[in-house]
Protein backbone atom coordinates (compact mmCIF):
# COMPACT_ATOMS: atom_id res chain seq x y z
CA UNK A 1 0.00 0.00 0.00
CA UNK A 2 1.36 3.24 -1.13
CA UNK A 3 1.60 5.76 1.88
CA UNK A 4 0.63 9.32 0.69
CA UNK A 5 0.53 12.71 2.92
CA UNK A 6 -2.97 13.83 2.82
CA UNK A 7 -4.29 17.67 3.42
CA UNK A 8 -6.82 18.39 5.92
CA UNK A 9 -8.80 21.92 6.84
CA UNK A 10 -9.37 22.96 9.83
CA UNK A 11 -12.44 25.50 10.17
CA UNK A 12 -11.95 27.59 13.50
CA UNK A 13 -15.12 29.03 14.02
CA UNK A 14 -15.19 31.25 17.06
CA UNK A 15 -18.08 33.05 19.15
CA UNK A 16 -17.77 35.21 22.02
CA UNK A 17 -14.27 33.64 22.92
CA UNK A 18 -15.53 30.12 22.37
CA UNK A 19 -14.73 27.78 19.56
CA UNK A 20 -16.84 25.24 17.91
CA UNK A 21 -16.25 21.77 18.50
CA UNK A 22 -17.40 18.41 17.58
CA UNK A 23 -16.86 15.22 19.21
CA UNK A 24 -15.97 12.91 16.63
CA UNK A 25 -16.75 8.86 15.67
CA UNK A 26 -15.58 6.21 13.07
CA UNK A 27 -12.11 5.68 12.44
CA UNK A 28 -10.37 8.54 12.21
CA UNK A 29 -9.95 10.21 15.44
CA UNK A 30 -12.80 8.59 16.97
CA UNK A 31 -13.81 9.75 20.26
CA UNK A 32 -11.36 13.10 20.11
CA UNK A 33 -12.98 16.25 19.96
CA UNK A 34 -12.64 18.71 17.01
CA UNK A 35 -13.36 21.87 14.81
CA UNK A 36 -15.47 21.06 11.26
CA UNK A 37 -12.78 20.41 8.83
CA UNK A 38 -12.03 17.45 6.33
CA UNK A 39 -10.57 16.38 3.20
CA UNK A 40 -9.03 19.05 0.35
CA UNK A 41 -10.20 17.47 -3.13
CA UNK A 42 -8.37 18.09 -5.56
CA UNK A 43 -8.39 21.31 -7.62
CA UNK A 44 -10.29 22.82 -5.04
CA UNK A 45 -9.57 26.15 -2.88
CA UNK A 46 -9.12 25.88 0.53
CA UNK A 47 -11.40 28.57 1.27
CA UNK A 48 -14.02 26.73 -0.42
CA UNK A 49 -13.45 23.64 0.93
CA UNK A 50 -13.64 25.14 4.55
CA UNK A 51 -16.90 26.55 2.97
CA UNK A 52 -18.12 23.05 1.85
CA UNK A 53 -17.43 21.23 5.48
CA UNK A 54 -18.79 23.35 7.37
CA UNK A 55 -21.70 23.46 6.19
CA UNK A 56 -22.46 19.55 5.01
CA UNK A 57 -21.50 19.01 9.25
CA UNK A 58 -22.76 22.35 10.69
CA UNK A 59 -25.33 23.32 8.42
CA UNK A 60 -23.60 26.86 9.03
CA UNK A 61 -22.86 29.37 6.20
CA UNK A 62 -19.88 31.02 6.90
CA UNK A 63 -17.71 33.12 4.79
CA UNK A 64 -14.52 35.66 5.05
CA UNK A 65 -12.11 32.73 5.25
CA UNK A 66 -8.47 33.89 6.46
CA UNK A 67 -6.01 31.71 6.54
CA UNK A 68 -4.08 31.03 10.46
CA UNK A 69 -1.75 28.65 9.85
CA UNK A 70 -0.96 24.56 9.09
CA UNK A 71 0.38 21.81 11.37
CA UNK A 72 2.40 18.25 9.87
CA UNK A 73 0.43 15.51 11.94
CA UNK A 74 1.22 11.97 11.73
CA UNK A 75 -1.31 9.48 13.36
CA UNK A 76 1.35 6.91 14.18
CA UNK A 77 -1.41 4.29 14.93
CA UNK A 78 -3.08 4.71 11.94
CA UNK A 79 0.03 4.91 9.81
CA UNK A 80 -2.02 7.92 8.28
CA UNK A 81 0.07 11.41 7.64
CA UNK A 82 -1.76 14.84 7.48
CA UNK A 83 -0.71 18.16 6.31
CA UNK A 84 -4.20 20.72 8.12
CA UNK A 85 -4.47 23.99 6.74
CA UNK A 86 -6.39 25.58 9.62
CA UNK A 87 -8.62 28.70 8.71
CA UNK A 88 -10.87 31.29 10.50
CA UNK A 89 -14.29 32.49 8.99
CA UNK A 90 -16.64 34.86 9.66
CA UNK A 91 -20.29 33.43 10.98
CA UNK A 92 -23.58 35.01 11.89
CA UNK A 93 -24.88 31.64 12.56
CA UNK A 94 -24.18 30.02 15.81
CA UNK A 95 -26.65 27.05 16.39
CA UNK A 96 -24.65 24.20 14.52
CA UNK A 97 -26.18 20.92 13.95
CA UNK A 98 -25.31 17.30 13.33
CA UNK A 99 -25.54 16.85 9.62
CA UNK A 100 -23.40 14.18 9.49
CA UNK A 101 -24.38 12.07 12.45
CA UNK A 102 -21.69 9.13 11.25
CA UNK A 103 -18.85 11.23 11.56
CA UNK A 104 -19.75 13.60 14.74
CA UNK A 105 -22.00 12.79 17.67
CA UNK A 106 -22.39 16.33 18.95
CA UNK A 107 -21.72 19.86 18.58
CA UNK A 108 -20.64 22.32 21.20
CA UNK A 109 -18.76 25.53 22.15
CA UNK A 110 -15.46 25.58 24.25
CA UNK A 111 -14.03 28.70 26.09
CA UNK A 112 -10.25 28.08 26.27
CA UNK A 113 -10.01 27.19 29.72
CA UNK A 114 -12.68 24.26 29.22
CA UNK A 115 -11.67 22.74 26.15
CA UNK A 116 -13.02 19.10 26.22
CA UNK A 117 -10.58 15.99 26.18
CA UNK A 118 -9.40 14.34 24.10
CA UNK A 119 -8.86 16.49 21.22
CA UNK A 120 -7.75 15.89 17.45
CA UNK A 121 -4.01 15.65 17.02
CA UNK A 122 -4.28 18.43 14.32
CA UNK A 123 -5.48 20.89 17.14
CA UNK A 124 -3.50 19.74 19.80
CA UNK A 125 -0.66 20.82 17.06
CA UNK A 126 -2.31 23.95 16.22
CA UNK A 127 -2.80 25.14 19.77
CA UNK A 128 0.54 24.18 20.58
CA UNK A 129 2.07 26.01 17.90
CA UNK A 130 -0.09 28.85 18.28
CA UNK A 131 -0.31 29.45 22.52
CA UNK A 132 -1.82 33.35 22.26
CA UNK A 133 -4.26 32.14 20.17
CA UNK A 134 -7.09 33.01 22.17
CA UNK A 135 -5.54 36.49 23.17
CA UNK A 136 -6.62 37.55 19.78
Amino acid sequence: MEQVVRVGVGVVIMHQNKILLGERIGAHGAHTWATPGGHLEYGEEIEACAIREVREETGLHVVNVEKLGFTNDYFADEQKHYVTLFVMPTCDNHDAQVKEPNKCKQWQWFSQDELPQPLFLPLVNFLEENSTFYQN
